[in-house]
């Protein structure tokens, strides 16, 4: 491949990444927007009911057709589809009761955990400088979450949860990737929403539990609600974006490299800070501006770093 060739992918994968931050960056909106009127497995099973048509009819054609069905690793599927089911679920509890800023902010550490889990699971050697990234990302968490202060909210753990399970998603992914398209994982973890959000619904769908819980489990266990017309295009927004977000995201990763790729996923903290501000009217202190920064500058290090070295550790927070 040329140089011409290279910088031309690289820019279209640019252009990629970027249109997959802004359908994330409107899908997190969606879901704080309809926080407070519904249960959180009804929004993810109706998001996913628009998304698998939208697939089906408008995406499918374009991957080989029936053939996205055909895998040779069902069981991978089922993990994966678990840790992505679980890992929206976290992220969409965090959003609902955080700040937007903080929220996206926390999930940002996701990097950092796929960096970790890549020692573990991957055998991949880290040096002393992607070490000190890890410690000064999570001092930046710490400085958002305030553990032990009066700040603290049990709401902060959950983007968190969701970052480490999006590694375990990642690092699932990655061991599955050589047969497995993109188009294929991404039927397997809708179906995946489908399932679950079904199954959670019939469980305890009648919000028997929501009384006696936490308030930050409320949009977690609260009783399904009839769907208000006016919210009808935020549940169609949810699933379009969502879907659109993991296509653009992976023809990206499949155009550019994987670090350079990765640099613009971090445009979705500055849009969720101007979402905070103009929708829902809350704007960073002082305290989260410094955690933000740390986490913001660790993350993008790490990319920077393998950037330079030609892996991929540390491909961004992507959510298939």
């Amino acid at each position: 491949m040329t140089q011409v060739s290279i910088e031309r992918s690289n820019l279209m994968g640019a252009l990629c990444a970027f249109t997959a931050a802004l359908c994330f960056s409107f899908n997190d909106v969606a879901i704080k927007f309809v926080s407070d009127g519904y249960a959180l497995h009804q929004v993810v099973f109706f998001r996913a009911m628009v998304a698998i048509p939208v697939f089906l009819v408008f995406v499918m054609p374009f991957f080989g057709g029936l053939r996205v069905f055909r895998t040779r690793r069902p069981l991978a599927h089922v993990a994966r589809g678990l840790c992505v089911v679980c890992a929206n679920s976290f992220l969409f509890m965090g959003l609902a009761a955080l700040p937007i800023a903080d929220a996206v902010a926390i999930f940002f550490v996701s990097p950092l955990v796929i960096t970790v889990f890549s020692i573990i699971f991957l055998r991949e050697k880290v040096g002393a400088r992607r070490w000190g990234a890890i410690a000064v990302g999570f001092v930046g968490v710490l400085l958002i979450v305030r553990p032990g202060t009066s700040a603290f909210q049990l709401a902060s753990v959950f983007p968190m949860i969701a970052a480490t399970l999006y590694a375990g998603m990642h690092i699932i992914a990655r061991r599955i990737g050589d047969t497995e398209s993109a188009a294929t994982m991404a039927i397997f973890s809708q179906t995946s929403f489908v399932i679950l959000s079904v199954t959670i619904g019939l469980s305890i769908g009648d919000g028997r539990f929501a009384d006696a819980a936490p308030e930050d489990l409320n949009f977690l266990l609260r009783a399904w609600a009839p769907i208000d017309p006016a919210d009808i295009p935020v549940f169609i927004l949810l699933g379009v974006s969502g879907l659109a977000g993991v296509l653009f995201i992976s023809q990206a990763y499949r155009l550019s490299e994987a670090a350079f790729a990765a640099s613009f996923e971090y445009v979705s903290m500055p849009m969720a800070i101007m979402w905070g501000v103009t929708v829902f009217g809350t704007w960073p202190d002082g305290v989260a501006w410094a955690g933000i920064t740390l986490i913001l500058g660790s993350g993008l290090y790490l990319v920077w770093r393998e950037s330079r070295k030609g892996q991929h550790v540390t491909d961004g927070p992507v959510r298939r």
